[in-house]
This record gives C-alpha cells, structure tokens and sequence, in this order.
C-alpha cells in the first residue's frame, strides 16, 4: 500500500486545480446523495452526517449540500437517483484498479470507464477481476498542521478508539478501522481534542503489486487519472507500489 499512499500524497497537494475545476464539489455532492436515500435528516442517519461533515472540511458551501439531500431524498424538483457501481480492471504494470464511481446514467458511466482503459494502456475487467484483492477499511485523515496534538498523541488515541492500523505519511495521519467503527473512532478522537480532516470508507489492497519501470509507472499514474478526471468517478483504489526515486523521476 505504500506506493498508493505515496500517491494519496501527491494526489492531496493537487488538490487546489481539482477545486478550481469543480471536481470537489460535485463528488461531495453525490456522496451526500446517495447517502440522503436512507434518509434527509442527518441526526437520523450517520452516513449522511459523515458525508455532510467531509464536505463542509472541503469547503463546499452550505446551498450545494441542501441541494444535495433534496436531490438524494427526493424532496427537491432537481431529485435524481444516484447509483453506486464499482468498476474493475488492470493498469499498465499488472496494477489492480478498483473504481468507485456515483452515476445517475451507468450507460454513460459505463462507456466512459471502458474508453479511459482502452486508449490508455488499460485492460477493462468484468465484475469480480480484482474486487476480491481489496478489503473495506473505515478511513480517518489527520493533517498533522491542524490537528492540534503530535503525532504520538494520535496513534495512542487512534488505537485507544478502536483503530486496527495508524500510517503516518509525513504531512497526514492516516488510522484505518472496521468499517462500521469509523464514526466511533472520529468522535473520540474529536473529544481528545484532536481535529479530524475527514471520516470515510475506503477499500485497502491486501497485496501489492511492485511497479519498477519509470515508464510503465508514468503510464499507470497516466491513466489513473484521466480516470478520477471523469466527472462521474468518486475513487480509484490500486495495489501498485512505486518506489520514491522513481515518483521523483516521473514528477
């Protein structure tokens, strides 16, 4: 997992073009959506709370999230029904991908997935090709800048809350929990004190695959993102790891 941690990083200080874009935005958007159909009310339902407060830690404004749970609960005008589809495939290298993405149109979603492996090196897979090589994790980012305690004073409080696994990547603290324990983790963690950048869940890859050419790592990072570019994907999970000089070489 350390290569797609290396890249988790990189991917975070470019964090301020994909704002300028909008990509933030509407993947919070959709993420409160979906989690609005088991409900509008956030006191009622912790998975919209979790996504509503992932937002607001992204600064999306307070309108675009209303109009979110309307559109979700079918109470606005706007209402839609917006699906979760994972789709599966392999990168250049024999990197696993695993792409999570929330559509209100899978023939669209479909079609644009497929065109992104084909003209980038990529072998697009049918359901189950790579999905069995990931575990679902719950996942809390701690910014190390902002959070308030050091870094010791976090894992002993992340393993105190339950957490199975503390990575601390330099900048970021990463605590990885079951995936139903990660609210329980966050809030014990908020009354310690400490400041939570986001609560969600992810899916951790549970081999690796070494990426050890520089070429076939630009051309794997390539894809990967013109995947995330597509307004419709929420996360692109892999099991590649790329050793530092080679990132480096790669820019």
């Amino acid at each position: 997992m350390s290569g797609h941690s290396k890249w988790s990083t990189i991917k975070h200080k470019k964090a301020s073009t994909d704002k300028k874009r909008g990509k933030i935005f509407t993947k919070h958007a959709k993420l409160i959506a979906v989690a609005a159909r088991n409900g509008g009310d956030p006191g009622h339902n912790p998975g919209l709370r979790a996504a509503i407060d992932n937002a607001r830690a992204e600064n999306v404004p307070v309108e675009n999230i209303e109009r979110a749970i309307k559109k979700g609960s079918g109470e606005g005008k706007d209402a839609v029904v917006m699906e979760e589809i994972f789709y599966e495939g392999f990168g250049p290298g024999g990197a696993a991908l695993y792409i999570e993405t929330l559509t209100d149109n899978r023939n669209r979603t479909l079609t644009n997935v497929k065109h992104i492996f084909t003209k980038n090196d990529g072998n697009f897979g049918s359901a189950g090709t790579v999905g069995y090589l990931f575990k679902k994790k719950g996942v809390i980012q701690v910014n190390l800048e902002e959070a308030g305690k050091n870094a010791d004073d976090i894992e002993l409080t992340a393993i105190d809350a339950g957490a199975e696994d503390v990575v601390n990547e330099g900048e970021t603290i990463k605590i990885y929990t079951e995936p139903t324990g990660v609210m329980k983790a966050k809030s014990a963690l908020e009354a310690a004190g400490i400041k939570v950048a986001s609560a969600s869940q992810t899916y951790v890859p549970q081999t690796n695959v070494q990426i050890a050419d520089a070429e076939v790592a630009r051309q794997l990072l390539k894809l990967i993102e013109l995947i995330e570019e597509d307004e419709d994907v929420s996360e692109v999970f892999s099991n590649f790891d790329i050793a530092e000089e080679i990132l480096e070489q790669i820019g």
